[in-house]
């Protein structure tokens, strides 16, 4: 009897102890599980966050992408434009480049144009009504000396004769009065002159009693009826100085030439 309660005795103990033990080993597990698991969570969150990292890189790159594919675009469209550009430049420097070469050509020819342009100029000065004389003729002999300057351009030298050819024909379409010493009777007297463009050309002396016209045919200075033309010289000379209103003057004009 002892014996039997003696046995049952240490099997409880035994499952007892078993119990224990199992329940030992299971807590053991649970958290071996637990660990694993805190692992694996702690794995995923690293892990999502290289995914997230990468994706915001990936995000950032493809927008950078676009900007750059924008950028590339803008330059393809600019380098056709410059194409364009540069196509044309090169057919303007080839334009350049035949005119340089024609230019050596007329420079060639305008010199001896120029040369006889001023010669012919020249010749219609000397052959002219003598009025400021001396002042045209300096001209002319500026313009000559400047045509064996090195210095000077042929378009300057072809300007500078344009413009002596404007002077020219601008004496021709106004009046105009001056001062001058002119021979008369034997004496130096000193006169005022009156230019009427190029059909009249008179004088008075300065104390109005002789009235002078120059005669083309004779190629001198003749005396004219003071008492018919004084008065009216004496007016237009006012005019010419702006002196008086301009009104109809009485003037001692040759007949047109009948034409050949």
């Amino acid at each position: 009897m002892k014996t039997k309660r003696f046995m049952a005795v240490a099997l409880t103990t035994a499952l007892s102890a078993g119990a224990l033990y199992g329940s030992v080993a299971t807590a053991d597990t649970l958290d071996n599980v637990l660990a694993v698991e805190q692992q694996k969570t702690t794995a995923a969150q690293a892990s999502q966050k290289r995914i997230d990292k990468i994706a915001e890189e990936t995000s950032s790159l493809l927008q950078d992408f676009k900007v750059v594919n924008k950028e590339i675009d803008g330059l393809r469209v600019y380098n056709r434009q410059l194409e364009k550009q540069l196509a044309n430049q090169l057919a303007v420097m080839k334009e350049l480049d035949e005119s340089i070469e024609n230019v050596t050509v007329i420079e060639r020819q305008i010199q001896p144009l120029i040369l006889r342009m001023l010669e012919g100029l020249e010749q219609f000065v000397q052959l002219d009504a003598p009025f400021k004389i001396e002042e045209r003729v300096a001209n002319l002999e500026n313009v000559r000396n400047n045509m064996d300057r090195s210095d000077i351009t042929v378009a300057e030298k072809f300007r500078q004769v344009l413009e002596l050819y404007n002077f020219e024909a601008e004496y021709a379409r106004k009046i105009d009065s001056y001062s001058d010493s002119l021979n008369v009777n034997g004496q130096e007297r000193e006169v005022n002159v009156l230019q009427i463009g190029r059909i009249a050309l008179l004088a008075q002396t300065t104390d109005s009693k002789i009235s002078l016209a120059y005669d083309k045919d004779q190629k001198a200075w003749v005396e004219i009826d003071a008492g018919e033309y004084r008065r009216a010289l004496m007016n237009g000379l006012k005019i010419a100085k702006k002196q008086a209103t301009i009104d109809i003057m009485t003037m001692p004009i040759p007949a047109p030439e009948a034409a050949q």
